[in-house]
């Protein structure tokens, strides 16, 4: 019987190697209490990076881990997950590592609903190579690679994951500690792939980026929670709210606010909520923007081997080797 995990339990001994105030700090504490809260023990759970500032994620973990190469950890993590679905397989990555040189991978692995959780802290900037922009920073950005602004538009995450038909899609913040650790647990208990978008603030190259949302002093105002059956309320006194109306959102009295749903078969609702970022007259959507059931693609492809083997029975490699057309080559 396995003894009730801990925190500690979860931590390597390798030291943290962030920049002091990094939000990653706060990112590793709450999933770390996340795992000891899921429950699976240490050799359970495999954590599997890119490159990048958060890709060191693997080394402060007491779990099996990979730190793979650039953009290429969701074709890691397929095959981790394909060979052994019992493992709880979760993907760290950033804005540049996922929706960059990984965009391919990351398109993909969401599509196919493989059963692994998706971690994209989002700082909004390249912090391993120095402050250059990246895909998620806004148009404008002055940074080395873009020094009169950059004129790229953005990537919006959230819009990303539901385009590629993500079927778990929430966003929380560095700083919201006990929003995060529900956000992982949701995530964790969901069956297929989870992809949480982390608000994460880089203290050295673009430090404050989420300030006008994030900091404690507007949070409340600035950011709604959805939270799946509830009514889609928000204030530090609850005396604000949000109901569609046709293809909008629109601000209303919290009497008159709609009730939110994250299964909706369909991506418009999550859509919709997907557009309200950095609009300042409207709260910035934190929580789940979309809970659904699909099949899992470990599933399938395990599924189709079980059935090759009742059928043709258990094949050798050498077998497959010398099978069809061969030749030999002599000198």
């Amino acid at each position: 019987m396995t003894d009730t995990l801990t925190k500690k339990d979860f931590k390597s001994d390798q030291e943290v190697r962030w920049c002091p105030g990094c939000g990653d700090y706060a990112i590793l504490n709450a999933v770390q209490q996340a795992c000891a809260t899921i429950g699976k023990p240490q050799h359970e759970v495999a954590f599997v990076s890119g490159i990048g500032c958060s890709s060191r994620f693997p080394y402060y973990m007491n779990t099996y881990g990979f730190h793979t190469i650039h953009g290429r950890a969701p074709a890691i993590a397929t095959g981790l997950k394909t060979a052994n679905p019992a493992l709880s397989v979760w993907i760290i990555t950033g804005d540049g590592d996922a929706l960059s040189i990984g965009g391919n991978h990351l398109a993909h692995i969401l599509r196919r609903n493989l059963d692994v959780n998706i971690l994209l802290f989002n700082n909004e900037i390249y912090g391993l190579t120095k402050g250059q922009y990246s895909p998620t920073s806004p148009a404008g950005t002055r940074t080395k690679t873009s020094p009169m602004g950059s004129i790229d538009r953005p990537f919006n995450p959230i819009s990303f994951a539901l385009g590629c038909g993500a079927t778990f899609v929430a966003r929380t913040i560095d700083t919201h500690l006990k929003h995060m650790a529900g956000v992982l647990e949701a995530a964790a208990a969901h069956k297929g792939t989870s992809f949480i978008e982390i608000y994460q603030n880089c203290v050295i190259f673009n430090d404050g980026a989420f300030d006008d949302v994030a900091d404690k002093k507007v949070r409340d105002d600035r950011t709604i929670d959805l939270e799946p059956g509830q009514k889609m309320i928000y204030g530090k006194d609850g005396d604000k709210g949000l109901k569609t109306e046709g293809f909008s959102m629109v601000r209303c009295a919290p009497e008159e606010a709609s009730t939110w749903t994250a299964a909706s078969p369909y991506g418009a609702p999550a859509f919709l909520m997907s557009g309200l970022d950095h609009d300042p007259e409207m709260p910035n959507p934190i929580g789940i923007f979309r809970s659904v059931d699909a099949p899992i693609f470990e599933d399938g492809v395990n599924g189709q081997v079980s059935a090759a083997i009742e059928k043709k029975g258990r094949g050798k490699l050498k077998d497959l080797i010398y099978a069809g057309e061969t030749w030999d080559i002599n000198s």
